[in-house]
């Protein structure tokens, strides 16, 4: 040896022994680092595999079922092999897709595998297999989370990758349909639902094209209590979800009943983890009912047809709601999550409905697109385009049979509302020279506003009115026409001045009639008012001669009787003066008595004694008459006038004396 040392060769053995010791440890002995897990492969000490199996769940030689978790671990090279794989990540808002390479086969015609809650999330391979774990596609997805699961028994197919191992072709390629899925939740917007179609399952029974847990026979359990249309279309528009939480439980779902095929029942706004190879799910928009609109819905499911249209109504089956066909009752303004695949929602208007017949001009609602100019001849064969404008409306209560007699809105206007409209007017007008229309246009007007109505009335729906807005003249008959309008005006103008001229004669006339009548009116009057005051003035004299003849007759007797008092004092005064004159004339003789009657007299007036002539001559007797008969006659042209007197006259003194 060189440099004299010897190394026995117990001591060799001894160091190899050492050294495979040490090599052995090391292998043996593993550190499972965060964010992985090993999983052991038993290589011999143990039985052999049984119905060539993989998967050592009983202790046999092959690939053991357990996981080692986080941390160092210590097992016997070669005896046991490992091999360390990343735990498994889901991120938020995905799922991951579990395939199963254990447990027995899936059923024919089934196209995933079975679920049970004691599979949990698979991590127990042998819980898994001795609960009677299937192969394939599993129903129940992963959420988002971390997870040890093994990556030979289950391949785990997520956005972030795929774990495990396919262990045969039929593996591989169930990854690759995995791969192709999207993993990623599925979002619902507020205004849309989700329609579903379920891709396992027992097929769908004959006849039906949507499948519905527990069918109808809820809605005819509320029909027999006679529950009211709207509960029966609440129920109708309902859903099950609940049973198997929004079809995400794919399990709960078939449990529950569901079949394969298109699914009645709605996913309303959210997010949901929906295994790909159970559902698939398509988008629609709510449906949306605004003001002024109803909704009629024709189901192609439900309870059998039931007419309750009526004999009256002709033109097909009118349903309740809860029954195949056009439902009696409608959907009002109301935003609803109907399955519009098997519910048809047919939008109706029900506010006033205008509708133009003419050229490049669209209503907002859109009905009155394909409407244009209505083209119609005249029997003397002008030809003239009309642009119309009708307006009709839609009860709400008649929406149902509206539809059920001509399908939808677009239909009533383009062939049944187009058709009637058109016609008349096109057969109204070759019934009429071209000016006998121009000039009945409003009685034309109304004629066809009566006549649609009539027609339309069939339909159940109202006209409010039809109106030509303009009608396009040919050009001769425009310059025919503009020349007889001209001679019109002129015609008119003359007639209008003579008619003028007539009116002014006829205001003079009326002036002046009306000027007599207005003396007319004074002489009248005036006759009236003569009459009431000769009638006053007749009143007033029969009134006076009535005072007079009463005052006279009062007066007349007061008269008399002062008379015949007076004729008596004068009489008696008369007489004693008689007397007295004859006593006296008796005594001093008549010349004599005649004097002292006389100076008595002028002693009793104002009558001056002395005259104013003095007349004198000669005589006794004679001298002195003659002084008393001048005396007499002074006293009497001097006397005031209006004076009085009762003494005798002269006269009667003269015949006294």
């Amino acid at each position: 040896m060189p440099f004299g040392i010897s190394i026995s060769p117990m001591l060799i053995v001894i160091g190899l022994v050492v050294l495979i010791v040490l090599f052995v440890f090391a292998k043996s002995f593993m550190f499972v680092r965060e964010g992985y897990n090993a999983f052991l492969t038993k290589n011999f000490g143990g039985k052999s595999l049984e119905n060539n199996g993989f998967i050592a769940l009983n202790g046999e030689n092959g690939i053991q079922p357990g996981a080692l978790a986080t941390g160092p671990h210590l097992r016997l090279w070669p005896m046991f092999s490992n091999r360390k794989v990343p735990i498994i990540s889901i991120p938020d808002k995905t799922f991951g897709i579990v395939i199963s390479q254990v447990g027995a086969p899936i059923p024919t015609g089934a196209t995933s595998a079975a679920y049970k809650p004691e599979y949990g999330n698979f991590q127990d391979v042998k819980s898994f297999v001795d609960n009677g774990g299937q192969q394939g596609v599993q129903r129940h997805v992963l959420t988002p989370g971390t997870y040890t699961i093994h990556p030979d028994a289950f391949i785990v197919v997520t956005v972030n990758g795929t774990y495990g191992r396919p262990v045969n072709r039929d593996a591989e390629q169930m990854v690759q349909l995995a791969q192709s899925k999207d993993l990623h939740y599925v979002t619902i917007p507020t205004d849309q639902v989700g329609i579903l179609t379920a891709l396992d399952g027992p097929p769908l029974e004959p006849g039906t094209i949507a499948g519905r847990i527990g069918s109808f026979d809820d809605i005819r359990s509320l029909e027999a209590s006679n529950a009211s249309s709207n509960e029966v279309i609440q129920t109708v528009l309902g859903d099950h979800n609940a049973l198997h939480n929004n079809y995400q439980d794919a399990q709960a779902f078939l449990d529950a009943g569901g079949r394969r095929g298109l699914q009645h029942d709605v996913l309303r706004s959210g997010d949901y983890a929906i295994n790909p190879f159970l559902f698939k799910v398509d988008l629609q928009p709510m449906l949306v009912v605004e003001q002024g609109q109803v909704a009629v819905i024709k189901a192609y499911v439900g309870l059998p047809t039931e007419d309750k249209s009526g004999e009256t109504y002709k033109f097909g089956s009118i349903v309740a709601p809860g029954h195949e066909g056009i439902w009696s009752d409608v959907i009002r303004t109301s935003k609803k999550g109907l399955n519009q695949t098997i519910y048809q929602p047919i939008i109706v208007p029900t506010s006033i409905l205008q509708l133009n017949w003419a050229d490049n001009v669209e209503s907002e609602h859109g009905l009155d697109r394909e409407l244009s100019t209505i083209v119609a001849k005249s029997n003397d064969a002008f030809e003239f385009a009309i642009e119309l404008q009708v307006q009709i409306h839609i009860p709400d209560t008649n929406a149902a049979k509206v539809i059920g007699s001509v399908e939808s809105i677009a239909k009533l206007v383009n062939e049944v509302l187009q058709a009637a409209v058109g016609n008349y007017f096109r057969d109204t007008l070759s019934k009429l020279a071209a000016t006998d229309f121009i000039q009945t246009r409003s009685s034309v007007q109304q004629k066809a506003t009566e006549y649609i109505k009539e027609y339309l009335n069939e339909y159940f729906v109202e006209v409010r009115g039809v109106y030509i807005q303009d009608v396009r003249l040919p050009d001769d008959l425009a310059e025919v026409l503009r020349t007889r309008e001209i001679a019109n005006q002129k015609k008119q103008t003359y007639g209008a001045q003579k008619d003028a001229e007539n009116a002014r004669i006829d205001m003079e006339a009326m002036k002046g009639q009306a000027d007599m009548q207005q003396q007319k009116a004074a002489a009248q009057v005036s006759v009236e008012i003569n009459r009431a005051n000769a009638e006053a003035a007749v009143a007033k004299a029969t009134g006076d001669r009535k005072v007079l003849e009463e005052l006279g007759a009062g007066e007349a007797a007061k008269i008399r009787a002062i008379g015949e008092a007076n004729g008596s004092a004068a009489r008696a005064l008369g007489e004693g003066q008689a007397a007295g004159y004859q006593a006296q004339r008796d005594a001093i003789g008549a010349g004599q008595t005649a004097a002292v009657a006389v100076v008595d007299a002028l002693s009793k007036s104002q009558t001056p004694y002395m005259p104013q002539t003095l007349i004198t001559g000669g005589g006794g007797g004679g001298n002195l008459l003659e002084l008393l008969q001048l005396l007499v006659a002074q006293a009497t042209t001097s006397k005031p006038q209006g004076t009085t007197e009762s003494t005798p006259s002269s006269a009667e003194a003269s015949n006294e004396a």
